[in-house]
């Protein structure tokens, strides 16, 4: 009769869990691990042994870092230039204390507009970025493999949360224009990953394989010590009976004899 297995006990747990074949018997199964949507979703956020984050959680971050570094370079560069241009436009007739003086309130102007419209754009793109690479992951991870479906629904769904307060047909815009989004940029990374040869899911099953591996053979190792213990337990047991008994032997040995009799000691 098998054990019955809890739902969430030892999702995001690091060893493997065994179960007894037969309560009466005290066989160890062969470790067992859950491979449910659900389980491998919940490992996508969590730590492991290690306390290092997941493969694609750190794709996650390393691509909103990116993402935001782009969108300010694509927002700010050009108000750079813009806020430059209007600068001198609008204070073509003032007057400065010298032309280091003007070029540096050209420059300030310049900044200003840098860091202004770069903002904008960088923590947008991150945001755009970050959820997009969230829900493409989830599913990937959830159905343990890619497909282009994915990037569409992810799209789909980024799209629709950023132009949610725009109303009904906001949301229904975004959706579609996210979902067209979506598609070509799904198509591009599907294609990379078959050039590589190897896809993100697949060498994440590599590694997990590896890791069973490894914890399977730990487990053999010590049911093979559970195994031995009782062995070596009675022959430390018998050693150290034998020890007393020599010991026992010893002291008796040591002890001083009985003196003799007084009837042998007259014959004497």
């Amino acid at each position: 009769m098998e054990s019955p297995r809890r739902p969430f006990c030892g999702a995001l747990g690091l060893f493997p869990r065994a179960f007894a074949a037969d309560s009466d018997s005290g066989v160890a199964e062969e470790p067992r691990w859950a491979e449910t949507g659900w389980d491998r979703l919940r490992k996508l956020f969590a730590k492991d042994e290690n306390q290092r984050i997941s493969q694609e959680l750190d794709s996650i971050y390393r691509a909103a870092l990116a993402a935001g570094v782009i969108g300010w370079a694509y927002g700010g560069i050009p108000a750079f230039i813009h806020a430059k241009k209007r600068y001198i436009e609008k204070n073509q007739g003032e007057i400065y204390h010298n032309r280091l003086d003007a070029v540096q309130s050209a420059h300030q102007a310049a900044i200003r507009g840098f860091i202004r419209y770069g903002w904008r754009w960088s923590w947008r793109t991150a945001l755009f970025v970050t959820m997009f690479n969230t829900v493409t992951s989830g599913l990937s991870v959830y159905q343990n493999k890619n497909f282009l479906n994915h990037f569409v629904i992810a799209g789909a769904v980024t799209g629709s949360l950023f132009r949610i307060n725009l109303g009904m047909r906001g949301l229904v815009a975004g959706g579609i224009i996210g979902a067209l989004f979506g598609l070509p940029v799904g198509s591009l990374l599907m294609a990379l990953q078959s050039y590589v040869g190897e896809t993100v899911q697949e060498r994440k099953e590599d590694d997990v394989k590896a890791f069973r591996e490894l914890k399977l053979k730990e487990w053999k190792d010590s049911l093979k010590i559970t195994e031995l213990l009782p062995e070596e337990i009675e022959s430390g047991l018998q050693k150290n009976r034998a020890e007393e008994d020599v010991k026992k032997i010893d002291a008796l040995l040591s002890l001083p004899r009985n003196p003799s009799s007084p009837d042998k000691q007259d014959k004497d």
